[in-house]
Formats: structure tokens, C-alpha cells, sequence
């Protein structure tokens, strides 16, 4: 023992576990793939409920069979969900159509493929039937349920109790959960090491008033804690808590005397050698290296006796070593975020998460709650709106995060030594990153993958000129009670993100080529969240879609237009030609139809015009050849006939169409006409997002799905 206890002492162990645990949840994760133990082909399968959820008509199961299968089971009547029994634990039997998870088809964006391979879940089945074989007869199933069960009965602050009680912060809207990742606080509503701490001093507190033995007090806790990591569907932020405690309390009763910064690394050497994939779990990333940095440099914290100083401190450390992993996954940083947490921080830890729990022993404190609440959301919606803190920054390299950590851990070192000049280095890292767009030496197009529907970014040279051609959309089908919670929604899930990634603060150009859902859908909230300086609309009949976003644009003081065929753009030195609309048809046959030239490039954008106005336009520009074409209707056997290609000769064709899509777009009759003129043609149901780089002496294609 006396042995192990000089073992231990060594700090450099510890640094050496860390490294090992590191490379080989790298290496594991990335040179030795998981085997699933299902196939595509598996059409019926068996096993228990671990976790599952109702959002409008769509029920989300994980089963747990011969190993975790995703379930999507859509319910076909109102009734049927009214009437929907099943319980965690119980034993099912599905049938249904297994497929692969789709990989990331937007550059830079969250993998949910990726997510749910480093989760071993391999497959997602699209559930067609459902059958009830037998109930739970696991406890820990029926407690967890009955906890559930219990909280579903609070009318007013549910959701909130299952964020601050059990971890699942699902249910909390769009628009809130939002406003908390702008503010930088969405932290607070992960179950983390400040609510584990709360529960551990109030368990050991009764548990010694009730004259237990202090080592059977901490065994205790012990065993309640690991049944909380249960409880929390073994979140990562509970685990790496939940491991540091246990491991600090063994340290505390048999004396071993280890420093807590290395207890916090045997934490992460144990965590990643039986989870590997936590390596890449953002939430283990935000959870430990806050954890390493405020317990390495606590010097700081505790040098003033000031619980808001303190407090500050705290927040201000966590920021700057958030920085990297913020940017890296979020593109975007709130400078204000310190400040607001001075009053996010007390409010969650000393009003809400106790609240929560009080709840759960007096249901009377619901209402009570709920005010709380109110407040929180409202300050955090109002918080949101101020843009002054917010700062995009698009996607690092590998490089530039390595750069990153090593001028925030000088700056904190710093820090220490009450010496504040690395802070400029920081200042002027952000600064060059924030400006990267400005050391972009050719254009580039890319198509974007946004389902059934169209756009187009265009970003030209050294930040001289952001267009974004439509913004996608979804049709709306179905009655109220199937709406969801959490509706995707195409421009806050993608187009913004992508825009965000690549450093994108503000748009020159928004040009809608026509009304359609599909292809202006999102444009209310583009012009929600950049700064827009024109907006250009087809001429022609408004539909409801244009007079909603134009009474927006009016309220925002952007100024718009309505594009005609003869009118040109001229953006830095390039020209942007306008061909269509020229005359008010349809709305197809009203889209624009642009036309420009980058570095000796030309480029054809068809939106969806037919056949009809195809042949208008061989007769109107007789000279017209393009280089890239991007097909109109995404497909369709009403576009892009024979004269059409002939006249233009592309040598390239891009479709962005949906996959499965109900109108059965791209058209095999246009698929095998571009075949047959040796067009070489992208599609972003297959390719994914297309990035198209125009330099002066070549044209490169890079796919999203590649």
C-alpha cells in the first residue's frame, strides 16, 4: 500500500495516463470500426425500450436488442398516439426497414452519422409495425419511469424539472434553447459538476445528521450517484462528474493524498478507456477542459474573497477555454457571455435547480417555479437580441486550434502572474480570424443541400461580395396535433450554420428567384439573423411568401427590388446578368435566371423556368454558352430539353434536388439527355453540397459526401 501511495504521487503518471487514454480513443474511434451485429437486410427485430420520445406524430425509440438500434415510428391517427402505452423496459418487437444513417451533407456541419456510429448505433430503423411482447421486470427501468411518469404531472415546469433533474432539456423550445446558446449559458441546463455537487453536500449532509459513518456516507453516495448516471442516460458532463467524485472520495478516505488536477486526469483516463468515443463528445469537451483549467489555475479564483469577483473570475476562465471548442462546433463566440453568466449562473444553481428538486417533494412549489422560470427565459430572449458580444467566426483548422489553446493558456498563465499582455494576442488572433474571408483569392459557388429545394452561395475574392441565391424550404403537410417541438427547420439548421462556418457576417446580395416554398421558404429568417444590404425579388405577380418577407424588410429598413431580365449587378468587377423574368408568366417561368463569368468561368443558374422560356432565351441571347449550368426544377422532365443543352453546351450540370423526393425529381429522360451529351453532372441527393472553386485556369469540385 505504501508502495502504491508513492506511486501515486507522481504527477507525471498522470500526464502519461492522459496521452495513453487520448491516442487510444483516437486511434480506436478512427483505424478500428465498430461491427454491428445487425444488416440492412434484418426487416424484424426484438428487444427492450432504453429510451423513447414523442414529439407531435412521431415516436423515437432506442431499442436495445442485440445491440442499440435507432426506431422512427410515425403514428398514422390522433387516436393511436392518444393511445400509445408502451413503458421503458418493455420488450418489443418491431418490424420495418433498416437503413444506414445519412453522413453529413453540408460542409462543416454537426455528423449525425458520425454521433450515432461513436453511440454503437448503427443503423435507424423506419418502423412500420410495432408489437408489445412483455412488460419491464428491470427495477431500474420502472424507477426511472415512474420518476417520468411523476414529472409529466407538473402542468407548468416539466420541462424544466427534466432539464435540471434528469438531464433531458429536449422539450425546452426552439427559440429559448436558442437564445441560451447565443448567451453562452446553455451549459447551465446540462446536468454538470456544480448540480452534482449540490445533491452530494445535501445527501452527506442528511446522511450525517441521521450519525452515519462518514465512509459509509461517501459509499452511499456513491451508489446513489451511479444510479443517477442511469437516470441522466449516462450524459457525459454526469459521467465525468459522477467518476471525479467517486474517485476524490476514495483519495479523501484511505488518504492517498493525490493532487485533485490529477485525479481529475485518472477521470479522463478511465472514462475514455471504456468510452472512447467521449474523446469527441462536445459535451465531455465543454465538461473536462473547464474542470482542468479552474481546478489548474483555482490560484486565481481564490485570490479575492469577493463571491461575484469570484464568480466572474469563474466565468471569465471558462469562456476563454470554451473558446476553441465553441468555434470548432457553433462558429460563433458571445464576448458578453462572462457578464451574463454573473446573473444566469446564481439563478440556475441557488433558485432553479433547487426549485426543481423541492418540486418533486412538494408539488405545491410548481407555480412558484414557473415565475422563476418566465423571468429566466424572458431576460435570456431579451439578452438574445442584443448583437453588440456576438462574433463569427468560421471553422478552424487544426492549426489555428492548436493556436488557440496555446495563446488562451498563456493568457490565463498570465493571469496568474497579474500580467495581461497575451490578452492582446488573443484580441489580435480573433481579430485576424474573424477577417478570414479577406486572404480568399478565388470565387467559389456552392450548392447547397437543402432537400427539395435551391441555394446557391457566391463568395468572390477577398471578401468583396456575398450572394446567396434562394434559401430552400419545406411544404407543411399534415394537421396540428402532428406538429413538433422541434421542428427542423432548413435555414436554422443549415444555411445559417454553413454561412456561420465559413466566416459569413453579412450578405450583399439575398436573390430570390421566385416564390416558391422550396426556394424562398427561409428567407425570413436569413434577414432575421445577418445583416443584409439588398434584397432582389422576381418581377412579377407577389404571392403571400413575397408580401410576408417584404413587409419584414420593411420593418428592417433593407432595401429590395424586383429583377427583370436586361438588368445587370455589378458587384466588385463582376457582372451579374439578369436574363428572366420577361413577362409575368407563371411562377416557375418568373424565376431569375442569372448569368455571370468568374475568372473566365460562365455559369448559367436556371432556377425552375420550363422548356417554354428556354427556348425564349436561345432566341433572345444567340451567343449565350455557359460552362456550369445549374438545372431548372431541379430535374424535372418540363426543364432543360434538348435545344436547350445544345444551344449552351455545358460541361457541367449541378441538380439540387431531394432524395426520395414525392415528385420523383430528377427525371430519367434529363438524367440520360445529359448522359448523352457527356455533361459530367453533380446531384445533391447523392453528392451532397457541391463546392465549386473558379480559379483562373481550372474548375475544382468538391462534395460534401466525399
Amino acid at each position: 500500500m505504501i508502495k502504491l501511495r508513492t506511486i501515486l504521487l507522481y504527477n507525471s503518471l498522470y500526464v502519461i495516463l492522459s496521452l495513453i487514454a487520448i491516442i487510444y480513443s483516437y486511434c480506436i474511434i478512427n483505424f478500428y470500426p465498430y461491427q454491428s451485429k445487425y444488416h440492412t437486410n434484418d426487416n424484424v427485430i426484438e428487444g427492450y425500450i432504453h429510451r423513447y420520445e414523442i414529439d407531435g406524430n412521431k415516436l423515437t425509440v432506442i431499442l436495445k436488442g442485440r445491440e442499440k438500434v435507432l426506431i422512427n415510428y410515425y403514428f398514422k391517427t390522433i387516436d393511436e398516439k392518444d393511445e400509445y402505452s408502451l413503458k421503458l423496459g418493455d420488450y418489443i418487437k418491431v418490424s420495418g426497414s433498416m437503413k444506414e444513417p445519412k453522413s453529413a451533407t453540408v460542409f462543416n456541419l454537426f455528423d449525425y452519422k458520425k454521433y450515432l456510429y461513436r453511440n454503437k448505433i448503427f443503423y435507424i430503423m423506419a418502423a412500420d409495425k410495432i408489437e408489445y411482447i412483455k412488460s419491464n421486470i428491470r427495477l431500474r427501468y420502472k424507477i426511472k419511469q415512474l420518476i417520468i411518469d411523476y414529472i409529466n404531472c407538473f402542468k407548468k415546469s416539466s420541462t424544466y424539472i427534466k432539464a435540471l433533474v434528469i438531464g433531458n432539456n429536449k422539450e425546452i423550445t426552439n427559440e429559448v434553447s436558442k437564445s441560451y446558446q447565443l448567451n453562452g449559458v446553455s451549459h447551465l441546463f446540462a446536468i454538470s459538476g456544480t448540480h452534482i455537487s449540490f445533491l452530494t453536500v445535501i445527501i452527506l449532509w442528511i446522511l450525517k445528521k441521521l450519525k452515519i459513518e462518514e465512509n459509509k456516507r461517501y459509499y452511499v453516495v456513491i451508489l446513489f450517484l451511479l444510479f443517477y448516471i442511469f437516470l441522466t442516460d449516462y450524459a457525459s458532463s454526469v459521467l465525468r462528474s459522477v467518476v471525479f467524485f467517486i474517485l476524490l472520495s476514495i483519495n479523501k478516505m484511505y488518504y492517498f493524498n493525490i493532487k485533485t488536477i490529477n485525479i481529475l486526469q485518472l477521470t479522463l483516463f478511465i472514462l475514455l478507456l471504456f468510452k472512447p468515443s467521449l474523446l469527441y463528445d462536445i459535451g465531455f469537451q465543454f465538461s473536462f477542459v473547464i474542470s482542468f483549467y479552474l481546478v489548474l489555475y483555482q490560484s486565481i479564483i481564490t485570490s479575492s474573497n469577493h463571491y461575484f469577483k469570484q464568480l466572474f473570475l469563474i466565468s471569465f476562465i471558462a469562456f476563454l477555454v470554451s473558446i476553441p471548442i465553441c468555434i470548432n462546433n457553433f462558429f460563433q463566440i458571445n464576448l458578453l457571455s462572462p457578464i451574463i453568466n454573473l446573473f444566469f449562473v446564481p439563478y440556475v444553481v441557488f433558485i432553479l435547480f433547487p426549485l426543481s428538486f423541492l418540486c418533486l417533494i412538494f408539488p405545491f412549489l410548481d407555480s412558484i417555479l414557473y415565475f422563476f422560470i418566465n423571468i429566466l427565459e424572458s431576460v435570456s430572449l431579451l439578452l438574445s437580441n442584443i448583437k453588440i458580444g456576438e462574433i463569427i467566426l468560421s471553422k478552424p483548422t487544426f492549426i489555428g486550434l492548436m493556436l488557440y489553446w496555446i495563446v488562451i493558456t498563456l493568457c490565463i498563465r498570465g493571469m496568474t502572474r497579474k500580467k495581461y499582455y497575451c490578452l492582446g494576442l488573443l484580441i489580435g488572433l480573433i481579430i485576424i480570424h474573424h477577417n478570414i474571408n479577406y486572404f480568399n483569392t478565388d470565387p467559389y459557388v456552392a450548392f447547397l443541400d437543402v432537400g427539395q429545394g435551391d441555394s446557391i452561395f457566391i463568395n468572390l475574392p477577398h471578401n468583396k461580395g456575398n450572394i446567396l441565391i434562394d434559401t430552400g424550404g419545406q411544404m407543411k403537410f399534415g394537421e396540428p396535433w402532428q406538429e413538433r417541438r422541434r421542428e427542423y427547420k432548413i435555414g436554422e439548421g443549415t444555411i445559417i450554420p454553413y454561412l456561420k462556418s465559413i466566416g459569413v457576417k453579412e450578405l450583399d446580395y439575398l436573390i430570390l428567384t421566385h416564390g416558391d416554398e422550396d426556394h424562398m421558404g427561409e428567407s425570413l429568417d436569413i434577414v432575421n439573423n445577418f445583416k443584409v444590404k439588398q434584397v432582389i425579388l422576381n418581377d412579377g405577380a407577389l404571392v403571400k411568401l413575397e408580401e410576408a418577407l417584404i413587409e419584414q424588410l420593411n420593418k428592417l429598413n433593407i432595401k429590395y427590388y424586383f429583377g427583370k431580365r436586361g438588368d445587370v449587378l455589378l458587384i466588385d468587377k463582376y457582372p451579374f446578368y439578369i436574363l428572366n423574368p420577361k413577362v409575368d408568366l407563371n411562377e416557375n417561368d418568373n424565376s431569375i435566371v442569372l448569368y455571370t463569368v468568374l475568372n473566365g468561368h460562365k455559369l448559367l443558374l436556371a432556377g425552375d423556368i420550363s422548356s417554354k422560356v428556354e427556348r425564349d432565351l436561345i432566341k433572345e441571347y444567340s451567343n449565350l454558352k455557359v460552362d456550369i449550368l445549374k438545372l431548372g426544377h431541379h430535374g424535372s422532365i418540363t426543364s432543360t430539353c434538348e435545344e436547350f443543352l445544345d444551344f449552351l453546351k455545358p460541361k457541367y450540370g449541378i441538380i439540387q434536388v431531394g432524395l426520395n423526393n414525392r415528385f420523383n425529381h430528377p427525371n430519367e429522360a434529363v438524367i440520360n439527355r445529359l448522359i448523352d451529351k457527356k455533361v459530367n453532372l453533380y446531384q445533391t441527393s447523392i453528392d451532397g453540397s457541391i463546392k465549386v472553386i473558379l480559379r483562373a485556369n481550372e474548375v475544382t469540385f468538391i462534395s460534401a459526401s466525399t
